[in-house]
């Protein structure tokens, strides 16, 4: 017989060789499925760093918005495609965060842990930029997200997250996204509006797929009226939003016309400290000065005088508003990749100069009824005893005649006498200067004096006539008959009235005013007032006044072909209201060559720059409420 007792001892032996297996590989096992990661995530959590959120956004590339004086956007400027307007947490709407947890993290305001999923965690994958999927990556952001959970708050991070988050559409942030989806502000979202935004969130490069989108929209409003975020009354009327058509939102430089404001907005925010680098860093937005109303009239104005036209014409036209130096409207040719011609080149100003000849006379008390020798041709002292001669006029003012017949005519005779044997050529520039010309200006990057010769020293005896070395730009004329119209008070001319960034105001535009043509501010105005009383018979005269009767002062001028004085080689009108100054040239970009219209005739200022003008002055000027000059006081001979 088989001692049964004997026989089960093995048995038992191996029945617990076999759960001391079990235990083993279970002690392996924990280790493996617990210990072991607990030990690497305590491990990792002393070594990874965390990235600062502040940080992360100082460096991340931002749109910089610029807009027009009324506010409405005029473009927006985006780092390699990449259009991201930054906010604040106070400047996210709560219909927007409801919306962004409803479809990512419906738990975001009261869980304390983040592991995957969340979005601090999402807000890791997405600074830190990896696309790998390794194990090892994966505890990284694992650990990241739980460490920035401890260090951040809950606003620190959807802040973050949200100016991050790239959303379709060149958005990549929420602000941009509402501009690129609604062509809205981000506080004017509603909850609808805000749910297919948020819904967007996992798969940003379907927005233009309508089942899509739709989906989305009602899994993130349904989730909302779930969580007690909306109505059921709003979830049951609320229509699915249409999105605005993306060519019309997406972030772009300026093209044609308006590319040389951007042109010339960027380089005064350059000089202020802000190059365009920092302004993209920073997100700015960048408020001008530029009126809406007065740059669509000055673009309408020229497509309806220069519409067929020889294509060798080119013109300009700078507005500025006296009262403040601001650039109200600013065309400086069809192509902003080309030529700048308000800022970019140098011409004679000819007769549109008088008024400064004429200012430069009256602060030495030489006045507007002064008789001055106006026969032509004339000879006079220089050089090579140069002659000079008259505009064909039909009732020329010969030997008595006024300056201000003089004025009015375009009598060369006239000024080259007052300003050569009266006032000096130097009284003439210092005059121009203090008006609003520059002393030096940078023009195609060379460096270059006006109202003297390159070599410098006293201005040659054709200043009295705008002519021989005397060289402007096309807006240096628009900021001095500013001068006048502002009663010869001289503003700055600009284009950046402020600028703001996400913690508020980054630059203001300080006014600087001074009086231009005597230190004592009722002289200079005397003095200024005296030349608009000149000035404003001649719009009417020239046939081309304002509109309504408004009263407005003005000047055309032109400039002689060399050797050939029945064409001209440049024409303006530069003329001004109480409200509103502007400049319009009108020339070639070879320089000397006759100038045409498309009937054959001659170009003068009362032509093409003239028509210009009056068709600009009264679009820009519809509707505002017609200013009268102030009363003059005379000074010396005043007939």
């Amino acid at each position: 017989m088989v001692d049964k007792t004997e026989q089960a001892e093995p048995v038992s032996r191996g029945k617990s060789r076999t759960w001391r297996r079990i235990r083993r590989i279970g002690y392996v096992v924990v280790a493996l499925v617990v210990v072991a990661p607990v030990t690497a995530f305590a491990i990792a959590y002393q070594t990874v760093d965390v990235p600062d959120i502040d940080e992360v956004a100082a460096g991340q590339d931002k749109a910089v918005t610029i807009y027009y004086a009324d506010g409405t956007e005029m473009t927006r400027i985006a780092p390699r495609g990449a259009n991201r307007i930054p906010v604040t947490y106070a400047d996210l709407p709560a219909e927007l965060k409801h919306a962004v947890y409803a479809a990512e993290d419906p738990d975001f305001e009261t869980s304390s842990l983040d592991f995957t999923g969340g979005l601090a965690y999402q807000y890791i994958r997405l600074v830190t930029g990896a696309e790998d999927r390794t194990v090892g990556r994966k505890l990284s952001e694992v650990v990241k997200s739980y460490k920035l959970n401890n260090r951040a708050s809950k606003e620190q991070i959807l802040t973050g997250y949200l100016n991050t988050v790239y959303l379709g559409r060149s958005a990549f942030s929420v602000a941009s996204a509402a501009q690129a989806y609604y062509a809205k502000e981000l506080a004017d979202l509603t909850a609808s509006e805000s749910a297919l935004i948020a819904g967007m969130i996992q798969n940003p490069s379907r927005t233009e797929e309508t089942a899509y989108t739709t989906a989305r929209w009602n899994h993130v409003m349904d989730t909302m009226l779930t969580e007690g975020w909306i109505t059921k009354e709003y979830r049951d009327t609320a229509k699915f939003p249409a999105l605005v058509p993306a060519e019309q939102t997406m972030a772009h430089a300026l093209t044609g016309p308006r590319r040389h404001i951007q042109t010339k907005v960027t380089e005064e925010l350059a000089k202020a400290g802000l190059p365009m680098d920092k302004a993209l860093k920073l997100g700015l937005k960048v408020h001008t000065t530029i009126d809406p109303k007065a740059q669509t009239a000055a673009e309408a104005a020229v497509d309806e005088v220069m519409r067929g036209q020889p294509d060798t014409l080119r013109n300009s036209l700078t507005a500025i508003d006296p009262a403040k130096g601001a650039v109200r409207a600013y065309w400086a040719g069809t192509s902003g990749e080309g030529l700048d011609f308000a800022s970019g080149t140098l011409q004679e100003p000819g007769s549109a100069f008088l008024p400064v000849v004429l200012a430069a006379g009256l602060q030495k008390g030489i006045g507007v009824g002064t008789v001055y020798d106006g026969s032509s041709p004339r000879a006079f002292v220089g050089p090579s005893s140069p002659q000079v001669h008259n505009p064909k006029v039909d009732q020329p003012c010969d030997k008595q005649c006024t300056l201000r017949k003089a004025t009015e005519q375009s009598t060369n005779t006239a000024f080259v006498d007052l300003g050569i044997n009266t006032v000096t050529t130097k009284s003439i520039a210092d005059a121009g200067w203090a008006a609003g010309i520059p002393r030096e200006v940078v023009v195609n990057g060379v460096q270059r004096s006006l109202l003297v010769g390159e070599a410098g020293g006293l201005p040659d005896m054709y200043i009295t006539i705008g002519g021989g070395e005397t060289m402007v730009r096309p807006f240096d004329l628009a900021a001095v008959y500013a001068t006048l119209a502002a009663g010869g008070v001289h503003r700055e001319p600009y284009f950046v009235e402020k600028v703001e960034g996400l913690a508020g105001l980054v630059y203001q535009h300080a006014e600087e005013e001074k009086p231009a043509f005597d230190k004592d501010p009722v002289k200079s105005k005397d003095i200024a007032g005296n030349v608009t009383d000149v000035l404003k018979a001649i719009p009417a005269a020239a046939k081309i006044p304002c509109a309504d009767n408004r009263e407005c002062a003005g000047k055309p001028g032109s400039v002689e072909l060399p050797n050939d004085p029945a064409n001209n080689s440049k024409a303006w009108m530069v003329g001004y209201t109480p409200q509103l100054s502007a400049s319009v040239w009108v020339g070639t970009e070879a320089g000397n060559v006759a100038l045409k219209d498309k009937a054959g005739a001659v170009v003068g200022g009362e032509g093409l720059p003239g028509q210009l003008w009056q068709k600009f002055m009264d679009k820009a000027l519809a509707g505002v409420p017609a200013t009268p000059f102030p009363a003059v006081t005379p000074i010396g001979t005043f007939g």
